[in-house]
């Protein structure tokens, strides 16, 4: 993989490592964040690769690989300020790798001691994004099995996480487009529902593949308590755009057989993701083209959302 601006990987060595502080860009890592990633691998460990990852547009993330001993390490490093990175090292707390789904927290430096930005330090999940899968159907059924196994997660490990009600992306306000109307009205059967460990942004970028086999899932900053139906109505979103009903049926189907039983009310919450994205939905063109996806641009995000919506809208 090559960073997002189109250059090779960074290949530092131990006389190299002073080159980082005066290269003129500001999403390296820090030399004490590099520091500190020298210090897990072991005491003689030299920095020897550093690759941008692409797919996101919140935190700068980067894959750091040491040699003598080699360990792989990510840098996640949030803009000052951001709460981002203080939420996900409490998620990943909570999480413990989720059986290996998950990445394990490895450090941070929250109190920006080593950096000029928040940054967490976690573990390397084996795998890449795919979102141009040659099987959707098969593709779209693992993710619906992965979902289950988070939403499975034991709910005495969820007290010290937000609710999904207290972010900006679960607000009632925050609602618009044409199916906000409805979805306001339905607020009290949204909140009715129990909570559950909820990812909130679970798209397809957020997962890592290795042959054919979804092998992780990342950046776990927004997870909180909330209702299934959060992170299920989002990624039929997601899959919606990428290719179409069918496809978000696969993966509901694949879902719900994970579950043991049909999910109710999936039109309102494929309205909420609708509702909670309708300002916000030309702006994923960054995420999804790099990926393999540049047809998605501004206009034919903002089309297929408003296909999706007139579909609903119809069907509730």
């Amino acid at each position: 993989m090559i960073d997002p601006l189109g250059r090779r990987p960074l290949m530092v060595g131990a006389k190299q490592r002073l080159s980082i502080q005066v290269m003129v860009d500001p999403t390296l890592p820090s030399e004490g964040v590099l520091e500190e990633v020298r210090r897990l691998a072991g005491p003689s460990a030299t920095i020897e690769r550093m690759v941008s990852l692409k797919g996101g547009q919140h935190a700068a993330t980067w894959k750091v690989d040491t040699s003598g001993p080699a360990r792989t390490v990510v840098v996640r490093q949030f803009p000052a300020g951001d709460a981002a990175a203080v939420r996900e090292t409490h998620a990943l707390h909570v999480l413990v790798g989720l059986g290996g789904l998950a990445p394990t927290l490895l450090g941070s430096d929250l109190a920006r001691r080593r950096s000029e930005c928040p940054t967490t330090l976690i573990s390397w999940l084996d795998g890449e994004p795919d979102i141009t899968p040659a099987d959707p159907n098969a593709w779209a059924a693992q993710l619906g099995r992965s979902l289950a196994r988070v939403h499975a997660t034991p709910s005495d490990r969820l007290s010290a996480l937000p609710s999904v009600y207290d972010r900006t992306g679960g607000s009632r306000e925050t609602l618009a487009g044409p199916a906000a109307e409805w979805i306001r009205s339905s607020w009290p059967q949204i909140t009715a529902s129990p909570d559950v460990l909820t990812h909130s942004d679970y798209w397809s970028g957020n997962v890592v593949w290795r042959d054919g086999v979804l092998t992780g899932i990342v950046d776990w900053s927004g997870a909180a308590r909330g209702p299934l139906g959060f992170d299920v109505g989002w990624c039929r979103l997601d899959l919606y755009l990428l290719f179409g009903q069918r496809i978000a049926d696969a993966f509901l189907a694949a879902y719900e057989d994970a579950i043991g039983h049909p999910l109710a009310d999936i039109a309102l919450w494929d309205g909420w993701a609708l509702a909670r994205s309708y300002d916000g939905v030309t702006s994923w063109a960054p995420n999804y083209q790099p990926l393999g996806r540049a047809d998605l641009d501004e206009r034919e995000l903002r089309r297929r959302h408003s296909q999706w919506t007139t579909r609903l809208l119809k069907q509730k």
